[in-house]
Formats: structure tokens, sequence, C-alpha cells
């Protein structure tokens, strides 16, 4: 058996895989998160360890056969998360989180004074990223900048918990800024423009490799064998990629979560920070993946219905009953409810309805926070430029597949097939999967494409007013640029 766990922004994932890649069990936890200010994001840390000793303790319970079978762990997590950890490994502040823009002026500087951090880490300076996160932290909490003896990524803080050792991977640490990601190495330049070396950093070590075993006493308390070993592991999206078989160049998949990525594998890196793509290594050796992230997606829906009191599920039953003529004169919705990456590195973009009426049903206005959703996306897959004549279909994964209306509307505005998978297919899956690499599986086994669920083709039809509809909420973000210095600050 092999475990993977996913640290998302809603939810901790965990689930056990067997030798034939056949999920054989899965649990989850929520999270939620602070926002004590506006443009704050942040997690407690150890909430993470909690709700990952919450998941696995109830597969230890519930399937005690497969779990005392395990032989080695994967990790996936949210990218770009500081967590801030003193020299006796006590956590010195909240982890700031990859939505989280209020290091914005700090990006703005660093631009100026170092603009060698876009030419080595291959990306724009972006808000999200963990080095102007420190920056913000160095100029606003100097004494805990001070303390610092250890930067960790989510996931990696997990692994800490999990091994007592310090280690990270090329596709989660690519979102640092602090990497070469050519090299697939650390930077010791980006490193000291933040005031940073080496020893403050987790180890390198490949996705698919082993990066440590499970502590000792740990295994003991779990009923584990002592010689798990726990795999490098990879991002979210890279985790992601493995989960669905996105491991050769020109695989694709997109990703309707909290956040809205389109992810394209490259077998070399393609670097393109002006139009704020992102060029990340992947978690397997020798690859490399262009992004485009959009930083709300699914949570734009979620929000919709918190405000309306109506479940997700009624909400979209309702959309279902919309007719065409309806649809094409909906309101336009700007899904910026924290800012924006892809195409735009705007931390100040807002979300907004346009054309309102005292007869719009709620529907409607579900129906126009999925299409303003898909409209990001297709933001995002514009700016991939190069990359998309050799998409040839996508996979759809993330809380947001599960939306028949949702896919097929993304198939019709991005005019792209669209593919959905079971639902376990996820970043606790490709963890999982990573493990097993580690372990001594071959990828030619392991990383098989999932089955397919459901196939949605692109109406050339609905494509056309969508295509209307696309340049008026274009030209929406535009005049919303134009107005802003109207509003106070």
């Amino acid at each position: 058996m092999y475990l993977g766990i996913d640290i998302g922004t809603s939810e901790l994932k965990a689930l056990m895989i067997d030798t034939q890649g056949e999920i054989v069990a899965s649990q989850h936890a929520t999270l939620s998160v602070q926002r004590p200010h506006p443009h704050w994001a942040e997690q407690d840390p150890e909430r993470w360890w909690q709700a990952c000793s919450e998941v696995l303790a109830a597969l230890r319970h519930q399937f005690p056969q497969a779990w005392a079978e395990i032989r080695a762990i994967g990790l996936s997590g949210q990218m770009h998360g500081a967590v801030l950890l003193d020299d006796a490994g006590k956590v010195l502040r909240p982890c700031i989180l990859w939505n989280d823009t209020r290091s914005a002026p700090q990006c703005e500087r660093l631009q100026t004074s170092h603009p060698r951090i876009t030419d080595i880490s291959g990306n724009m300076i972006m808000p999200g990223f963990t080095l102007p996160k420190l920056h913000w932290v160095a100029e606003h909490e100097p004494d805990i900048f001070s303390r610092i003896d250890k930067v960790l990524l989510p996931k990696d803080y997990l692994r800490w918990r999990l091994t007592g050792h310090f280690f990270s991977e090329p596709s989660d640490a690519a979102g640092t800024l602090w990497l070469d990601v050519a090299r697939r190495d650390w930077s010791d330049e980006l490193l000291a423009i933040s005031g940073l070396t080496r020893d403050r950093m987790p180890e390198l070590v490949e996705g698919s490799a082993i990066s440590a075993r499970l502590d000792p006493t740990l295994a003991s308390e779990w009923g584990l064998p002592a010689a798990v070993t726990v795999a490098g592991g990879g991002g979210d999206n890279a985790a992601s990629a493995v989960g669905v078989g996105a491991v050769n160049p020109g695989d694709a998949f997109i990703s309707l979560g909290t956040s809205g990525v389109i992810f394209v594998v490259n077998d070399r890196l393609q670097a393109d920070p002006e139009r704020g793509v992102h060029a990340f290594c992947h978690a397997l050796p020798g690859r490399w993946h262009q992004m485009s992230v959009m930083l709300s997606a699914a949570s734009c829906l979620r929000w919709l219905c918190n405000l309306l009191s109506v479940s997700e599920s009624q909400l979209m039953e309702e959309m279902a009953q919309l007719s065409e003529a309806q649809l094409r004169s909906a309101p336009v919705f700007l899904p910026y409810l924290s800012g924006e990456r892809t195409p735009h590195n705007d931390p100040d973009a807002a979300g907004s309805f346009f054309n309102l009426r005292h007869e719009t049903p709620r529907a409607l206005l579900g129906y126009a926070v999925a299409e303003g959703v898909a409209f990001g996306l297709a933001d995002g897959l514009k700016v991939l430029g190069d990359t998309t004549p050799r998409i040839q279909q996508c996979s759809l994964t993330g809380g947001g597949a599960r939306s028949t209306l949702w896919a097929q509307l993304i198939a019709d505005v991005l005019q792209l097939p669209i593919v959905t998978h079971p639902a376990s297919a996820s970043g606790a899956l490709g963890a999982a999967r990573l493990a097993w690499l580690a372990d001594g599986g071959a990828e030619h086994e392991v990383c098989l494409k999932p089955p397919v669920q459901a196939r949605y083709q692109p109406d050339e039809t609905r494509g056309a007013w969508l295509q209307q509809r696309l340049r008026l909420f274009r030209e929406l973000y535009i005049q919303q640029q134009q107005v802003r210095s109207l509003l106070p600050v």
C-alpha cells in the first residue's frame, strides 16, 4: 500500500492505493483560512498537523489491514506558503498563504532593484510567491525575521513533523522564487537577496525519490513498519498532474479548485514571465511545466452560495433549468475576489457583477460566476501562447469538475475537448503514486491516465456567442482598472 497526503487550502485529504493502482480508501478533514486584514490569507500550521492526525487515525481505524501494509508515503500541498521556524522548531507566525497579496509593494520594489530574480527563477515577481512574503516579514516584523532558522513550504512542514528532517523538491521549490528552475537547485544569489542562505532552506530531492524515513516513534504509535519511507512529493498541481497521468510533453489538465489552473507539461524550461505564465519544475525528473493561475475559481461559487444561503448542488440544479436566451443576456461576473495573477498580476483587481436587473434570478448569478471563471481560464490559456496548439484535450480536476454544466461551459469557452475522471484523481493520488515510484515502481506502470468519467465536446455555436461575452468580460476589467483610483484607499 502507498499513502498520499495532500494539504489543500480548504481540506487535507489522504488516500491509500495498492500495487494495482486502485484506490483502497480515502479520508479528509476541513481547513479554514483566516483573513485578519484586507489582502491577507493565513493558516496555522499546527492545524495541518491536527488534520493530518485525524485523517490518518480514521484510515487506520476503518482499514486496519490495508493500513498495516503501507510501504511509503507521498506528500502534496498548496504552494508558496511561508512557514517560518526558529532554531527550536517553533512556528514563529501563521503561514502566509499563496493567495495572500499583502506583499505587492515589495514586489514592485524588487522588480526594479533585482531583475535577476526573474532571470534566474523564470517567473514574474508576484505577491503569491514566497520570496516577497519574506521581504514583507523583514520590513513589518523584523523581530520575527531575525529569529528565522528554517523556511518551509506547507507540505514540507508536514514532512518535518512526520520524519524530523527538512527536505523539499523542485516542483514546490520553484514557486518560491529562490530556485534556479533550469538547474532544479537553490540559487545562492536569489537567497542572498532575501538575506537567506542554503542552511535556512530544506535539502532538495526529486519528487519520486526517497527524502527520509518515518520517525520511528510515530511508526510505532501508528502501527506502521519502521522502514516506511517518505517520497519527495510535489506541489499541488504537479502532484495532481502525476495523478491524472499528465507526465509527458503536451499533456495538459485544468484544476478547478479554490484557484483555477491550466497546466501543460514540457520537456524543458519554457519561461515567459512577462505574460504572467508560471514556469516550474515538474514533480518528475527531467520535466518542467507551464501554468496559468487565477486566484479565485470554484471559491467564487462557494462565496456566492454563502451569500445567498443556498447549497452549491441546489444552485447548480436551478442553473441547469435556464434557457439559452437567459444565458445570452446574463450578468457578467469578474472573478477577482482575491485579486488576480495570470495574466494581470493585479492584487487590487476586484470581483463584480455587470448588468443586474430586478428580474435577475439567483440561478443567473450562479451561471455568471461559472462563466466568469471559464473566461478567466480563457485569459490564462491565451497567454500560454505557443503551447496551446499542442493541447489536444484537457483533463478537468478539482471540486468544480463535479459539475457537468461547468465542464461543458469550459469546453465551449476554450473550444477544447474536456474529460473528467473519478473524483479521487487529485493531488493525494499523485502523492501516493510518487510514493510508489520512490519505492521502486516503474513510471509507465504507475503514472497511468485514470479512467474517463465523461467527455465534453466543444459546441461551436455556443462558443461563438460566448466569445462575444468574453470580449465584454475583458473590456469590463479594463474599465475597472481605469476607475479604480476613484475608490477610497
